[in-house]
């Protein structure tokens, strides 16, 4: 059985799990310093938070929600939205999907730089498609390149639930620039 065929109960406890597992090799939030990020690629960076040699975002620790994973060009944060999200009429803020796709595009993005180079976003587009309330359970932002350049990056993302439902996506312009 493929995870397409399961019922999105046993997908969200999957992901859940795989989750759980990634956490316990995390280190506490914090800044990466300019001199170390000038030595790294964008997969030398996401590959030392991963396995706890860097800080992990603090903006994660806020928002609760981590890098599940990545390789070039592509990268998947997950996050499971609470009552702590929730705007004053009763659901999630859409801050928070705004944030979860700003990361995943931006971060998309950042794979693909080398050593040297950083990245700062210009633009980004969000549409919500659906709300998200406490019951919606773990979420996942799943962002891809589109293209980047010397200076300029686009990248496009998705947030869908475990049963696949699309909540919001974006697109994104990235200011690529030496650090």
């Amino acid at each position: 059985m493929t995870t397409v065929d399961l019922p999105p109960s046993d997908i969200a406890d999957r992901w859940r799990e795989q989750e759980a597992t990634i956490r316990v090799k995390w280190g506490e939030p914090g800044t990466i310093p300019l001199e170390t990020m000038k030595t790294m690629s964008g997969m030398e960076v996401f590959t030392a938070i991963r396995d706890g040699r860097l800080p992990t975002p603090p903006i994660g620790r806020v928002l609760d929600f981590i890098a599940i994973e990545f390789e070039y060009g592509r990268i998947v944060f997950q996050g499971t939205p609470r009552k702590e999200h929730y705007n004053p009429l009763g659901s999630v803020h859409g801050g928070y999907a705004a944030t979860l796709l700003d990361s995943c595009v931006g971060c998309a993005v950042h794979t693909t730089l080398p050593a040297g180079k950083g990245f700062t976003t210009l633009e980004l587009k969000v549409n919500y498609v659906r709300g998200m309330t406490e019951k919606t359970g773990p979420v996942r932002a799943e962002g891809k390149i589109i293209s980047v350049g010397n200076q300029v990056a686009t990248a496009e993302g998705r947030l869908t639930d475990s049963a696949g439902k699309l909540l919001a996506f974006a697109t994104t312009t990235c200011l690529v620039f030496p650090i």
